[in-house]
């Protein structure tokens, strides 16, 4: 449904935002684009959206290339962008039958439709009030139900719980499955919230610096470091420590430090016998044991924790 081939963005002044990314979407999948602001995320969605032109590559839409075929790509998808949309002054439901309009849905199947999507994201009992009285997350919903309206095959979810609060961002995420479960709809969500592309994601690709650095499955992702890993603090050079552990035979090629922190994944070891080694080599005051996180794979990656570089 999504067909990415050598992508490419550079904006004036030299800035590569793009570096020539593939990739694919399946239809009914949904797919995950992780990374810190400035990764390139944005600058993918909007060439896949059509409102960044491409610098080289091709992208497509349900076969339509975004380039050659702006109008037909736009008819086939639909956006939820990161900032809001809606008018304020208009009624939730003034804002649906609104966009309906500009799209030219036919009135009988728009109101079927609209019927049906604020019953499923629970705005029953708001879509007759002006939405200046909506929260930040029935906003969210709205905006949701208005892209939803024309009955894409493809829709781009940019950030869509970006400044939400934990209770809202959660009942969010309920919507967005309970409207994947109901149709074929292959969406594509860009994210540096990590629990949702676990939650959200059949595949994710995690970009840095313009490039996908890494493409799988989360479950896949996690697996690349194994079962177990351990983590722990060291006083001096990092670098010295984590020689010491590969020389031992307790970390591997997979074992990275950032700052004074070890984190070493336990292929083949077992906890105990790691912890252990640690203590002997005198190199930890505080060493704990974990699964593996999607954050430690950002992490190996790009050196950087995705929370803290969002």
């Amino acid at each position: 449904m999504i067909e990415v081939e050598k992508l490419r963005k550079t904006y004036p002044g030299g800035v590569e935002a793009v570096k020539e990314i593939d990739f694919e979407v399946a239809a009914g999948e949904v797919f995950g684009l992780l990374g810190p602001n400035g990764a390139g995320k944005s600058t993918t969605i909007g060439m896949l959206t059509t409102t960044v032109r491409p610098t080289s590559g091709t992208a497509r839409l349900a076969g339509y290339d975004v380039g050659e075929r702006p109008l037909a790509a736009r008819r086939v998808s639909s956006v939820v962008f990161q900032d809001p949309v809606v008018d304020r002054s208009l009624t939730g439901r003034n804002n649906l039958d609104l966009h309906a309009r500009l799209w030219g849905v036919d009135p009988v199947a728009a109101k079927e439709r609209i019927e049906e999507l604020v019953e499923a994201v629970g705005l029953r009992d708001l879509v007759e009030r002006p939405v200046a009285t909506y929260s930040g997350g029935e906003r969210r919903r709205l905006e949701i139900v208005r892209s939803l309206v024309s009955c894409p095959r493809v829709l781009f979810l940019d950030e869509p719980t970006v400044g939400l609060d934990p209770f809202i961002r959660a009942e969010l995420l309920d919507v967005i499955e309970e409207l994947r479960s109901r149709s074929e709809l292959t969406v594509l969500v860009t994210t540096h919230y990590l629990d949702e592309a676990e939650r959200l994601c059949d595949r994710v690709a995690i970009m840095h610096s313009g490039k996908i650095v890494a493409l799988d499955t989360p479950e896949r992702l996690r697996a690349g470091l194994g079962r177990e890993l351990v983590e722990l603090r060291v006083d001096g050079d990092a670098s010295v420590a984590l020689a010491s552990l590969r020389a031992r035979g307790i970390a591997s090629e997979t074992a990275f430090s950032v700052g004074s922190t070890l984190t070493v994944p336990l292929n083949g070891h077992t906890s105990s016998e790691a912890v252990a080694a640690i203590h002997e080599l005198g190199l930890a005051g505080a060493v704990s044991a974990r699964q593996p996180t999607l954050d430690d794979v950002y992490l190996r990656l790009t050196g950087g924790r995705l929370a803290e570089a969002a």
